[in-house]
């Protein structure tokens, strides 16, 4: 009796551990941040709570030539989601998955790009942008967020697509590739490894867990949208332009318009709430049951990412049954389709037109 037991308590005091982690990272996060609001305010509280008027979205996200507007309510979650789709309807579906804090719009040089050949669809997530956004932290669970990519597949009249998708989106699309195979014919991740694999190194590499703060910050309930609000949304900015995080020297940087899209999208009101509860069910959610992936796969990773650790690219290969391919860009940020748009496009195209044959 006392060796069956044992197994079971060695789970219970892992669980333990994991969760005094999470718990404990949480507490030491909000303590950062609640420090670097005491020294804005300090420093100027006028200008900690200014915020600008944005009544009118910026020209750029109603440009005709990244494609047309649509909406499309879901029957069984009753959520309406926005998308921008180009070219013509009938051929292969590419469906585009954002990251955070992205949405539509951070597709828009693939949309141009690959109209010509496919129906090229750039989804809001559940929570942002356009996209109804549930209240409740519930309604964040992988699970909805894998059953959303489903329905909008049935949706658009489609059985099957190319998937892409980068960042959060790219976790979305790998479970997308794990639990309906048969709904991907080739899948492309962006700055982001199998889930698993990052599940084991965010609790083994402490570097890549300080990279992850902001993954045991966001569990906190609203401090996190408020500390992207102050200053104008200067924490967003930031993301995108610092020298540290934003997108590198040689890369194409985000226009002043670009960057007002971004901060017109999430200022509007609860707008951060929803992209920030993605988060918040995350840790009950991985790791993973069932974890193989059996579609060829492509993975593009910036090596420049301040988020994500370059050596989880590597590992990522031993889950994928089938065709996998990795490339590694120099010089390249986190913001891999915004940041290369030429060279990422020239590599999606080159995957997606050669014979690719499955492991034996």
């Amino acid at each position: 009796q006392v060796v069956e037991c044992l197994p079971r308590k060695l789970a219970a005091v892992r669980s333990l551990l994991f969760w005094a982690l999470v718990y404990g990272y949480c507490g030491l996060c909000a303590a950062v941040h609640l420090l670097k609001l005491l020294w804005s305010i300090g420093r100027g509280p006028a200008r900690t709570f200014r915020r600008a008027a944005r009544e009118q979205p910026p020209a750029c996200l109603s440009d005709p030539s990244l494609g047309t507007h649509c909406y499309v309510r879901i029957k069984d979650s009753g959520l309406r989601f926005h998308y921008v789709a180009a070219g013509e309807r009938g051929k292969p579906l590419m469906l585009l998955l954002h990251g955070f804090p992205e949405f539509w719009y951070s597709w828009r040089h693939q949309l141009r790009e690959f109209k010509s050949e496919y129906r090229v669809v750039a989804l809001d997530l559940r929570g942002y942008g356009e996209t109804d956004a549930p209240i409740h932290r519930e309604n964040y669970k992988l699970d909805c967020l894998i059953t959303d990519i489903k329905d909008i597949l049935d949706s658009l009249g489609y059985s099957k697509c190319v998937l892409i998708g980068h960042d959060w989106g790219g976790m979305i699309a790998w479970l997308i590739a794990i639990c309906y195979p048969e709904m991907v014919m080739k899948l492309i991740a962006i700055n982001f490894p199998h889930p698993n694999v990052f599940t084991e190194y965010i609790l083994r590499h402490p570097v890549q867990l300080f990279k992850s703060s902001f993954y045991y910050f966001f569990q906190i309930p609203r401090l996190p949208e408020f500390m992207f609000s102050i200053n104008d949304f200067q924490a967003l900015k930031h993301l995108f332009t610092s020298q540290s995080t934003g997108i590198g020297h040689r890369g194409c940087r985000l226009t002043t318009e670009d960057l007002e899209a971004y901060v017109y999208v999430f200022s509007q009101p609860g707008a951060l709430s929803g992209p920030i509860n993605h988060y918040r069910s995350i840790f009950s959610c991985l790791p993973l049951k069932h974890h193989m992936v059996n579609t060829p796969t492509l993975l593009l990773w910036g090596e420049k990412d301040a988020f994500m650790e370059v050596e989880m690219a590597e590992v990522t290969k031993i889950y994928v049954k089938n065709y996998f391919r990795l490339t590694i860009l120099t010089e390249a940020s986190h913001w891999l389709q915004q940041d290369q748009p030429d060279i990422v496009n020239k590599l999606i195209w080159t995957f997606l037109k050669e014979e690719t044959k499955k492991k034996e």
